[in-house]
This record gives C-alpha cells, sequence and structure tokens, in this order.
C-alpha cells in the first residue's frame, strides 16, 4: 500500500517574529492528489508554540502527538522538548519516522527528524518536504535581499514552490509566534 504524505512547509524568523507555513496537499504515491486542505501547520502548548510537518501522514502524526506530551512535561520548553524528544528517539524508544517536523515558538526554531536529529538553521530559514528546496531557495534570497516581513516571505517563498513543485499546492496555512 501506498503511503500518503504531506509536502512543503517553510519556516521564517525575522524582526522577533517567526512564521511556519505550509500547503494544503496530501499525495498518494507519486501520481494521486489524495486532498487539497490538509492542516499541516498547528499551534502547541496554549498556542506559545507553532510546529510545520511533512513526509508521511502518520508518522508526522505521531511525531507531532510526542513531542506535544514532551512539551507538556517541560513546560514548554522547546529547547529542552527538542533535546528530550531526540534522546529517546536515539535509546530506541521510537521506529525511524519517515517525517520531519518544524518547530518554533517566539524565541527558537528547530527541525526535528524522524531519526533524532534537531537542527537549528544558520540564518533563521528553514523548508521540509518535497517543494522544501524551492521555498528555502526562494525564502534565503528574499530574506537577504529585501526587507519584507518573515510573513510575506513565508507566503512568496509558498508561492513560488507550489508555481514549480507538483506535490504543493496554493492551499496555505501560516502560524505566526
Amino acid at each position: 500500500m501506498e503511503q500518503f504524505r504531506g509536502t512543503t512547509i517553510v519556516a521564517v524568523k525575522r524582526d522577533g517574529k517567526t512564521v511556519i507555513a505550509g500547503d494544503g496537499q496530501v499525495t498518494m504515491g507519486k501520481e494521486v492528489i489524495f486532498k487539497g486542505h490538509a492542516r499541516k501547520v498547528r499551534r502547541l502548548y496554549d498556542d506559545k508554540v507553532i510546529v510545520g510537518f511533512a513526509g508521511g501522514t502518520a508518522d508526522a502524526f505521531a511525531m507531532c502527538e510526542e513531542f506535544e506530551k514532551l512539551l507538556n512535561k517541560y513546560s514548554g520548553s522547546l529547547m529542552r522538548s527538542a533535546v528530550e524528544y531526540a534522546k529517546n528517539i536515539r535509546a530506541g524508544g521510537h521506529s525511524n519516522a519517515e517525517a520531519l517536523m518544524i518547530i518554533a515558538d517566539k524565541d527558537n526554531l528547530f527541525i526535528l527528524s524522524g531519526v533524532g536529529d534537531v537542527i537549528e538553521p544558520d540564518d533563521g530559514v528553514c523548508a521540509i518536504g518535497s517543494g522544501g528546496n524551492y521555498a528555502l531557495a526562494a525564502a534565503k534570497a528574499l530574506i537577504q535581499n529585501t526587507d519584507l516581513s518573515a510573513r510575506e516571505i513565508a507566503v512568496k517563498a509558498m508561492n513560488i514552490a507550489s508555481d514549480i513543485c507538483v506535490f504543493t499546492n496554493k492551499n496555505f496555512v501560516i502560524e505566526e509566534v
């Protein structure tokens, strides 16, 4: 059976604001759009944390649920929750999820992998999913060459990715902290 996949997520941190934007397309295999209005960007921990996920849908939901439990356990500390999430995976507490998550609060921005990686982007810009490299390139160019807000950059980057990537649509969900 083919796996359902979630697609493009981009995050931009600028001027004290962090935005995560994601499209709504869920693809089955490589040729079928299964759903066009999925919500792959969410708010957690009393709306203080935002998360976007891409990859295998079941894995992404499981990762998000596990991470939310850690946020609650560690009083909303994004850094501590991310480190504990990675330690749990590396200690064999979870299978290797085929998904990635971008997580952010007002101070931090990280990518979490299903194999226990925690990555902090160097320049406050990151992206995941099938259209992630397109969105990342667009966001990097915009952050380096414009004075646009984090939100404006994220939307423009998602529009560029959706124009290029067949696994990305224009039904965006955008959250900001």
